[in-house]
Order: structure tokens, then sequence, then C-alpha cells
């Protein structure tokens, strides 16, 4: 007993102390017991005993535990920051966010607190708060990492592989086993379109870290991608081993399995997914992906339009390499085919000229010629970072092309939609908006994928391809004169052209 009568429990303490940073948890949690016995408001006992409660997996009973030691000492930064962490394994990433801040309050020099912050920002989409956060930690502790390694995760939320890739190099560097280091890295090259140096990092995290589930199935991606289909799908049924319940491996799955031929598995296959997002309450936006898929098969009716989630998605993952993939990979040709008919149609330039589906900019330098200004409209503002950076167009606007056009009336001599309508089925709303949106005898230029018939279809390829008979009709109802309507290969696919056409149409002169 001390001089207030209360049991003396340090030596207790410090033995418990002892047991759990040698790992021995159940050996000093009955020590940290026997103390808080002795003295039932001891504030490490309480603390220390809600640790071992979080690394023993017991997020609630760590939260109950830690905040009756913060109750007594709410000037402990640590515990704060322990708080935190058990809940965000709660998902509670606000009252976590909200922990970590009160411990930085009390010491702004927490280097771990800030890599927390940095975790919990990022789960609650906040992504370029995050990375500062994490630079926070860094600039405290350079070599920290798990601050680097999520530092590169938040930066390829942010669509920025390149950075990501740099951040992920500085984790390794400090720690060169890191496998979820080795696994953002991997990430990063996959995105940068370096796919046998991402294939590569992925084994290195393997070989690390054989159940790193997210590593089995960013390389069942690059296998995809190289089309290695049997080794890919070899990978993601190792990923799904792990994790048996996420619905985007086994989309992916489908994905190989559809590439493989393999039709009625495939199908089966985003089934599986379509029921687990489903179950697990996931938004409109993954069924509606999964639903677009399916209807690519010949599962349920085609919808008018490709998900506008999907089509953003999938440019927002592109952007960083859009212009390499397309031009070395895909020998896209569709600008030149869109300047080629512009040229044999006759139409005039110095005009006001809108960019549908503007990308990156890669019509920008032949239309630039032929405008007296140039607007680009595009879903992805990642694309339309790459296009700013051109310097050749005068506006740009992230937004839906249809919700752009319903605010535009007789504003432009010219519009283009090159490689955009493979990701509309049903264009008749379009054409009258486009029709609204040009002056007497204004001129509409665009491609389109080809197919038979009198309509469109969905293609497996998830981009929908259009019949000449189809656009014919369309522009007589809404009176424009088709001035070309004609073959031209638009790109390559596995080393086949895919010839799509080209229209040039021109609106009434009064």
């Amino acid at each position: 007993m001390n001089q207030a009568g209360t049991p003396n429990v340090t030596p207790l303490l410090q033995q418990a102390v002892a047991l759990h940073q040698q790992g021995r948890l159940g050996e000093a949690e009955q020590l940290y017991g026997e103390v808080l016995r002795l003295v039932p408001r001891q504030f490490d006992a309480l603390h220390l005993s809600g640790v071992i409660a979080r690394q023993q997996g017991d997020a609630t009973r760590a939260v109950e535990l830690i905040g009756q030691a913060l109750a007594l000492k709410p000037d402990q930064a640590s515990a704060h920051c322990n708080l935190g962490a058990a809940l965000h394994d709660m998902k509670r990433d606000a009252d976590a966010l909200a922990s970590y801040d009160a411990a930085l309050r009390l010491n702004p020099r927490y280097a771990m607190a800030w890599a927390n912050r940095g975790n919990a920002l990022r789960r609650l989409g906040r992504p370029r708060e995050a990375v500062d956060s994490y630079e926070r930690a860094l600039a405290l502790q350079p070599r920290y990492p798990e601050a680097s390694c999520n530092r590169a995760a938040a930066l390829l939320d942010l669509g920025q592989p390149a950075a990501a890739l740099a951040s992920a190099e500085q984790a390794l560097a400090a720690q060169p086993r890191h496998a979820q280091a080795l696994c953002v890295r991997a990430n990063a090259l996959y995105l940068l379109r370096r796919l046998r140096d991402a294939l590569d990092s992925y084994e290195h995290a393997l070989a690390v870290d054989d159940t790193l589930a997210e590593a089995h199935a960013g390389r069942a991606l690059a296998l995809h991608r190289l089309q290695r289909f049997d080794e890919a799908l070899r990978a993601h049924d190792r990923a799904l081993a792990l994790r048996p319940q996420h619905a985007g491996t086994r989309e992916q799955r489908a994905a190989t399995l559809g590439a493989l031929g393999r039709k009625g598995d495939a199908i089966a296959e985003y089934r599986a997914a379509q029921r687990l997002l489903a179950a697990q309450g996931a938004d409109s936006a993954g069924l509606g992906r999964i639903a677009f898929a399916l209807a690519a098969l010949g599962e349920g009716e085609a919808p008018g339009r490709a998900p506008q989630d999907y089509v953003k998605a999938l440019f927002d993952q592109y952007a960083g390499h859009f212009d390499q993939h397309l031009t070395e990979v895909l020998d896209y040709r569709t600008p030149q085919a869109i300047d080629a008919a512009l040229a044999r149609a006759g139409v005039a330039a110095d005009g006001d000229v809108l960019d549908l589906g503007c990308g990156t900019g890669l019509c920008a330098p032949f239309l630039r010629p032929r405008a007296r200004s140039l607007a680009g409209v595009d879903l992805s503002e990642r694309m339309l970072d790459k296009a700013r950076a051109a310097g050749l167009y005068d506006s740009l606007a992230c937004a839906d092309i249809t919700a752009f056009l319903a605010d535009c009336r007789a504003a432009y001599d010219l519009v283009v939609a090159a490689d955009v309508f493979v990701y509309f089925g049903e264009l008749a709303a379009v054409f009258a908006q486009v029709r609204a949106a040009l002056r007497p005898g204004g001129v509409f230029c665009f491609s389109t994928e080809r197919c038979e018939g009198g309509g469109f279809v969905l293609q497996a390829s998830n981009r929908y391809a259009h019949a000449g008979a189809y656009l014919r009709a369309l522009a007589a109802a809404q009176g424009f004169e088709i001035l070309l309507l004609d073959a031209a290969p638009l790109r390559s696919e596995n080393g086949a052209a895919i010839v799509g056409q080209v229209a040039v149409l021109r609106a009434p002169s009064a």
C-alpha cells in the first residue's frame, strides 16, 4: 500500500507491460486484470487492456476499455490514437478521425496519429486530405513505410499512378519486404500499363505473403491484360479462395471467362457477383455495371446507353496512359478519320466548335485549325486534366454530354463526337440535342462502330455498334442533310482492324 492506502501495483504493471511487449498477450491480459482488481480505475491497465483487446480482434471491447481510460485521463494522446484505431476497425471512420484529431491537438508531432488520420480520411473518400496527412507523418518520420505505402494508395485513388509509384518505392526503400507496398507498387505499374513490371511486383508481394488476396487479384488483372487468360483464371481462383465474398473479383473472373470464350460460365459468374453485391447492399452503380456486362453477353435487354459510372470509372482509370494505349496499342485513327471526313465534306473553318466526349484532347490538334473557339466536354475530370495541359481548348467542362447539350441553344457551328457513341445505343435524344445546339447550317460529325440491320447492338466488347440505316433515319428525323456517311478504319483490336463509319451531317440553314 502507498500512503493513501492504494495498493502498489507498479511492479505488477511493469511485469504486464513486459509480457505485452514480448507478444505474450494472454499472460499480459491476466496481469492487467489483476491490476484492475486491485485498482479498478488504473489508467494504464485499462488503456493497455483495450490495446490487447484490439490485437485479439475485439474492437468493441477495445473501444469500451480505452474509453474508460480516457474518462480518467483525457489528456493522453496515445490513448486517443489507439481509440481511433479500434474505431477504424469497426468502420466508424468519422469517429476514428475525431479521435486522431484529439490526439494531434495534444501532440501535433505524433507521426502515427497523422498516418492513421490519413487512413480514416481515405476510407471517408477524402484522398487529397489523406495524402496531406500522410505527408505530415512523413515529415516527422521520413522512414515510415506504412505511411509511404498508404500515401501511394491514396495517390492511386486520385488517379496519379506515377506519384503513387514513387511513394511505394519510398516505402520499399525503408522496408524491402513490405508486402502491401509491393502490391501497391504493382497497382501503380498496372495503371501505367507497365504490365510485365506489375506482374513481377505482384509476384514479389506474394513471395512475401501468399495470403495477400489483393495481390492475387491484381496479378489476375495483369495476366488478363497480357492475354494469358488461363493463368489469369487460376489467379482469380486463388484470390477468391482467400476472400470468396469479394464481388469485384468475381466480376473480373467473369470477364476472363468471357475472354476464354466460356460464355455460359461468364454469365454464371456475373450472376454470382450480382447476388453478392445485392446482399452487401451495393449501390445501383455496381449492379448497373454488371447488368450492362450481362446485356453485352445477350442476357437481358440492352440499355439505351452505358452506365455513366461505368464510363467515368473506365476513363478515370485510363487517363494516365490513355493516349499511349490508343495510339501504340490500338492504332487509334478516329481523329484522323474525322479530320479527313470534314475535309472531304468541304466544311468551312473559323467557327465555334464543340468536342463532345473530348477525353484527353486527341481530336484537338485537328479541330483547333478549324475553330474560332474550341470547347470540350467530358465525364472524366482526370481526362480533362490531360486535355487542359495541352492548352488547345478555350473552355473545358466536366459533365455528361447530354446534360451539357441540354443547356446549349444555337451555340456552335460544328459539333464533333469521336468514338463517343460506342457508349450510347439509342441516339435519337442526342441527335435532337445536337440539332438544337447547332446554328443554322451547322455541322455534326461523328464516328460509330458498324452493325447490320436497322438499329443498334451492344457488343460483347461492351461497346455499341450502329447500323447505317439507323443513322440515316435519325438524320432525316432531325432535318439533317447527310454530306457523308462512309466506312472508315477507326482502331485495331487483337491485331484486327475495326472498321466503323464516319458521318458528316448539316443542319438546315434556316
